[in-house]
């Protein structure tokens, strides 16, 4: 091994970081806390605080909730950023993110992801509540600590307990307006639950080489394409049926009621033409058409419970 070699991982990278102006830097820690992941975190947070409230809450509150929810998700895609760097290199996927690329230095990275996890739950516990404060740093400990650092590279059952971090903006939606949890929260938690893996295991079959030579062992690396197509039918169907269970639980209208029916026979119709083709070994599995078709379905039954509770009857 030479001395190039016995660097510890990002050293070469802070050797070779490239000059870096006042917006570069800006978008770089931007790109590290994955703003895409937040936004559909948070497309789930405002219908919830709508269903919580039976009608519109504080838009202060709404307002303070999102800044602090954002912050919190921020935190912890930072940190896994942070902690994934060293694959990340090698995933086509990941390979322009800013820690991969050195636009970012790892200490950078970590102090970032650090100041926005406590400033995320200082936000929240003096401007919008304790409670939703408690379960925003129980989000981020749980996304670091038990997926990215002892789920993720052990386990092809990593996203589907992993993704319960991705759950908890309802919870901390519904603590905001309420100061407390009840048992719609908790269903709205169950179907974000059962809706990761169906919505996760597609793009890991896009990107199985990728998780592959990162040595990731993803459910499409360690299992044959026919069995992920399975789980993908089964957690959907699941799914589908947590959907339904809110309607009685949160005594949602029949235009909520006839939305996740809808919604959810198109997923399911979805979920089984991917088993469909996976069955017989078509070359062209799409398996991303599964992936987008799971974003629409849950953005568009969110905003089915979002305007259930603002209808006359």
């Amino acid at each position: 091994m030479t001395a190039v070699d016995a660097r510890p991982p990002g050293a070469m990278a802070a050797l070779t970081r490239p000059r870096r102006t006042a917006r570069q830097t800006l978008g770089a820690y931007l790109a590290l806390t994955k703003p895409r992941i937040i936004e559909l975190l948070l497309v789930t947070t405002v219908p919830t605080m709508l269903l919580a409230e039976g009608g519109v809450p504080s838009l202060w509150l709404v307002a303070a909730t999102l800044v602090g929810g954002a912050m919190a998700a921020g935190s912890a895609n930072t940190l896994n950023c942070y902690l994934d760097r060293d694959i990340d290199t090698v995933m086509h996927r990941t390979e322009r993110r800013p820690l991969a690329t050195g636009l970012v230095s790892p200490r950078e990275a970590l102090v970032f992801g650090v100041a926005l996890g406590v400033a995320s739950v200082a936000w929240l516990g003096l401007l919008v509540g304790w409670l939703a404060a408690g379960l925003a740093f129980a989000a981020i400990a749980f996304y670091v600590g038990v997926y990215t650092m002892a789920l993720k590279r052990r386990t092809p059952q990593n996203i589907v307990w992993g993704g319960a971090a991705g759950c908890m903006p309802v919870l901390i939606g519904w603590a905001a307006v309420t100061g407390s949890l009840a048992w719609p929260p908790v269903v709205l938690f169950a179907i974000i639950f059962f809706w990761t893996p169906p919505h996760y295991w597609p793009l890991s079959l896009r990107f199985r080489d990728d998780y592959a030579a990162a040595g990731v062992p993803m459910l499409a690396v360690v299992a044959d394409v026919v069995v992920v197509a399975r789980r993908v039918v089964a957690y959907s169907w699941v799914m589908v049926g947590a959907s339904l269970l809110l309607w009685p639980v949160a005594h949602m209208t029949p235009v909520y009621g006839g939305a996740a029916l809808l919604l959810g026979g198109g997923f399911v119709w979805e979920a089984h033409r991917l088993l469909a083709r996976a069955r017989r070994g078509e070359a062209g599995l799409a398996p991303m058409r599964l992936f987008h078709a799971s974003i629409s379905y849950l953005t568009l039954l969110f905003v089915a419970i979002a305007v259930d509770p603002l209808l006359p009857f």
